[in-house]
């Protein structure tokens, strides 16, 4: 009786052995055939993210016969497929709204339907039902390298769109996620203008100046540098009214914003200022400004570095090199070693504005 209950005993503890070893538990946090996996892409402020598990392939033929076609798939394991978006999106043209979907596919051949449900907690694709769609799109699948555990991935990023692409042994399926990025960021814009950053000068000047960059409503670009400026005139707030203002066809009225901004500014920003210019080939200008610069601030050593440079504009490069050790002297210590550079190729006669 003794030695027939050691079998039994020796026998379950087989059993149980095995069960642990072959099955995927559902409840305890142990390792799964099909591990967890998440990627996630910004698209201008808004947050795309793919929660998935990754099969192998293992050997297997898996489209037709492991995933057959014709049916919907949960186009991963384990747990939903899930995709979030922060902001409101297009789907190869296509509009969805903000939110967390579980994420299905019906693989065909020629064409696979992409489905985004709004049941985003379900085990598999199980218990799917079709009237519970947000959104289906239909895509081509294209021929890829092998992959043995499945991947998604985002690719062809642009400023307002990025391709996701789920890949799988031989298989890539993409579909295309669009964001009205400006639209997006002006709402947000109100948003956070209303919390602290409405009390800073900079807040208004940041907001103003990503409107005025992409060309998005130019009379509210305008309140906002407005704004700034009343709660600090500054240099910058000024310089971009008059930008602004320009963009407008404003021009007399740029004229005058600019020419209060450069009546303010410090004379690090009237130095930065001719850089500035340098870059949009005005030269003769820049040399103008660094000119004043050093006759109205004469012991400041950038202001030496910006005559240096106006001296070497002239082909007068002793000169040239007295200004630039005379601001060598007075400069930071994280600065020489651009400095040292410079006068070493003064010295050699090298025009340091080229």
């Amino acid at each position: 009786m003794y030695k027939r209950h050691i079998s039994v005993l020796c026998g379950l503890m087989v059993l149980l052995a095995s069960s642990i070893a072959f099955s995927q538990s559902t409840q305890l946090n142990i390792p799964r055939d099909s591990q967890r996996a998440s990627v996630t892409q910004r698209i201008g402020i808004t947050d795309i993210t793919v929660n998935y598990h990754r099969p192998l392939v293992k050997g297997r033929t898996i489209w037709g016969k492991v995933v057959p076609y014709g049916q919907v798939w949960r186009a991963g394991a384990n747990e939903n497929t899930t995709i979030t978006f922060t902001d409101p999106v297009s789907i190869e043209g296509k509009p969805l709204d903000k939110g967390t979907y579980g994420l299905h596919m019906i693989p065909n051949q020629d064409e696979w339907t992409v489905i985004f449900s709004k049941v985003n907690s379900a085990w598999g694709s199980f218990t799917y039902k079709e009237d519970e769609d947000a959104l289906r799109v239909n895509v081509k699948p294209q021929s890829g390298d092998v992959q043995e555990a499945l991947l998604y991935d985002f690719e062809q990023p642009t400023e307002n769109s990025a391709t996701v692409t789920m890949r799988w042994e031989k298989v890539a399926v993409p579909f295309k996620v669009s964001v009205d990025v400006n639209k997006i960021v002006l709402a947000s814009l109100h948003q956070q203008l209303r919390g602290l950053s409405q009390y800073t000068w900079d807040g208004w000047d940041d907001a103003a100046n990503y409107l005025l960059a992409h060309k998005v409503d130019l009379n509210e670009a305008l309140e906002f540098e407005n704004r700034s400026i009343g709660s600090e005139p500054r240099y910058d707030n000024y310089m971009t009214k008059s930008q602004i203002l320009d963009a407008m066809g404003k021009k007399d009225d740029a004229k005058v914003a600019h020419e209060k901004a450069l009546e303010i500014a410090t004379p690090a920003q009237l130095h930065q200022y001719a850089f500035a210019l340098k870059g949009q080939k005005k030269d003769a200008e820049a040399y103008e400004v660094w000119r004043k610069n050093a006759k109205n601030h004469p012991d400041l050593w950038f202001t030496h570095s910006g005559m240096a440079r106006v001296y070497s504009s002239q082909g007068d490069f002793d000169n040239a090199v007295k200004e630039m050790k005379l601001a060598e002297a007075g400069a930071p210590e994280q600065n020489k070693v651009f400095i040292d550079a410079a006068i070493k190729r003064l010295e050699a006669k090298d025009d340091i504005n080229k």
